[in-house]
């Protein structure tokens, strides 16, 4: 007799920005809102505003772990 084969379960991937040069900002928005700002977006500029976004939502982490949540809320990202 042959033997089944057990199933594959997939899991989800649970998504991490700890990822170093993981891009959180969808591109051509955030260039459709720096051009209806009537400006010039250069090559750079994203990479720029990934890494502030990334600052961003680490310091909102740690303020939410600091007051004993596991819940990032809006706030959090107020200074």
């Amino acid at each position: 007799m042959a033997k089944k084969k057990k199933k594959k379960v997939a899991t989800k991937k649970r998504a991490t920005a700890k990822k170093k040069g993981e891009v959180l900002i969808v591109q051509s928005k955030f260039k459709e809102a720096l051009k209806a700002e009537g400006v010039n977006v250069a090559a750079d500029a994203l990479e720029g505003a990934n890494n502030v976004l990334q600052w961003y939502v680490s310091q909102a982490a740690t303020r939410a772990k600091s007051n004993g949540r596991k819940t990032v809320r809006a706030h959090d990202f107020m200074a």
